[in-house]
């Protein structure tokens, strides 16, 4: 064989090696696209059975089924997670996918043939359930990726962790449960995960579009409790208690002024609601005490701690000014949901292989907090948003998460599904 020979033989090969690449992008889309259907029908069962946090049961055995029919090994974490172990034919690296289950205590007002009609317990009463921030859409979207990628195990390069998490929106009353038990339990371990990606779809981007943001992108979710000792009294007769109302009237209008006067704003956003308040047992009656509750938005450490220490001078001392006394409670319930900046600018080129250049964008702050942030600080991770609203609509318009009138387009599942594929086989690439 001639040198010229030579050459043009192994230029044929490296010409072949780059078309293969090239057609496993057109697999995934292909083979995505084909699943849509799948896709609906899953999402749209997981929507009709939905289950609040740490009682996902039937969900849990419905993801198990699916995955041990796929072939892929299976173990129950978390009480009631999932994780799914897929091991490829190439070597290469291990690489987490996450959805999360959990549906909210939330009454459906929309109109649907696979409306929720589901009851679940809640703090000890019986309470509506529904999927009201699009949990159902994440797992049928991971459920298509695990049986994309499972018809493609052999070219698969390295590892792949399926994790179907529980309880997002948090465990009630003071069980564990969530992003933060699943990593306690291993789920990053054995094999160890070298990155985890997860999406969350949102009713206010137009479906098909996936949004990113490196660094600081989702709030760190505080929530705290405020307790007023005053002293009981007729309610004709103010003059003789101490109205805790009164003073938290106070309080709440001064804890805003946390925000409009005293947060260095220019530096990151910060975000006080009170969203409780508990008082009294008849309207001519001043209560004695009263306890309000509410959480808190930060993207900043400093920040955050910050606002903790003016919470407490503030209702301390408004208290103490009218002759009664306050508590201050500040439980620290998510971190900042951190996208690491390299490895998210290093898969923009991979999110627009996988849905089109003009289908990726930018995206700024966001003051909804995810647990997927405890995966985050154990390995670099990158959470994207996905749109599900549908094309055409208002943005503006477009009915808030955990809302009774909450909804979401399932048309374009597929596309999530080739985010989560072509992030599995091009990340050993990745310089």
């Amino acid at each position: 064989m001639n040198k010229s020979t030579f050459l043009f033989i192994g230029a044929g090969l490296l010409a072949s090696l780059m078309v293969t690449g090239q057609d496993k992008a057109a697999v995934i889309s292909q083979r995505a696209e084909a699943l849509q259907v799948k896709l609906s029908e899953w999402r749209r069962h997981i929507h009709q059975n939905p289950e609040l946090s740490n009682r996902e049961f039937k969900t849990q055995q419905y993801i198990l089924t699916h995955l041990k029919k796929l072939g892929i090994q299976t173990q129950a974490l978390a009480k009631t997670g999932v994780v799914g172990i897929l091991t490829g034919g190439r070597p290469g690296p291990v690489i987490a996918l996450r959805a999360d289950m959990d549906a909210l205590p939330v009454l459906e007002r929309n109109e649907l043939p696979f409306k929720s009609t589901a009851k679940g317990e809640y703090l000890g009463k019986e309470v509506p359930v529904m999927h009201a921030c699009g949990h159902d859409a994440h797992v049928a979207m991971l459920m298509g990726a695990a049986e994309l990628l499972a018809g493609m195990k052999a070219d698969i390069p390295g590892t792949v962790k399926f994790i179907f998490q529980p309880a997002e929106e948090g465990a009630p009353g003071d069980e564990e449960g969530g992003a933060s038990l699943m990593v306690k339990d291993g789920v990053l371990e054995h094999p160890k995960v070298a990155a985890v990606f997860g999406m969350h779809i949102e009713s206010w981007i137009e479906e098909g579009k996936v949004f990113y943001k490196p660094g600081p992108f989702m709030a760190a979710s505080d929530w705290f409790t405020i307790k007023i000792k005053g002293s009981q009294s007729h309610g004709a007769q103010p003059w003789k208690g101490v109205d805790p109302v009164a003073i938290s009237a106070q309080i709440i209008t001064a804890l805003q002024q946390i925000v409009s006067r005293q947060a260095d704003l220019t530096k990151a956003p910060v975000v006080l609601t009170v969203g409780k308040i508990n008082a009294g047992v008849r309207n001519n009656i001043i209560p004695e005490e009263l306890e309000m509750a509410g959480t808190i938005r930060t993207f900043d450490t400093a920040m955050q701690q910050d606002v903790h220490r003016r919470m407490l001078n503030i209702a301390t001392g408004i208290a103490a000014a009218n002759g009664a006394t306050a508590t201050v409670t500040i439980k620290n319930n998510t971190p900042v949901t951190n996208n690491s900046p390299e490895l998210t600018r290093k898969i923009i080129p991979i999110l627009k292989k996988a849905v089109g250049n003009e289908n990726v964008q930018e995206t700024n702050w966001v003051t909804g907090a995810e647990d997927f942030a405890f995966y985050g600080q154990r390995a670099p991770a990158v959470f994207l948003y996905y749109g599900g609203m549908p094309k055409g609509n208002d943005p503006a318009k477009a009915p808030p998460h955990h809302t009774p009138d909450f909804m979401i387009s399932d048309r374009m599942l597929y596309n999530g599904v080739k985010i989560f594929c072509n992030l599995v086989f091009d990340y050993a690439a990745i310089p």
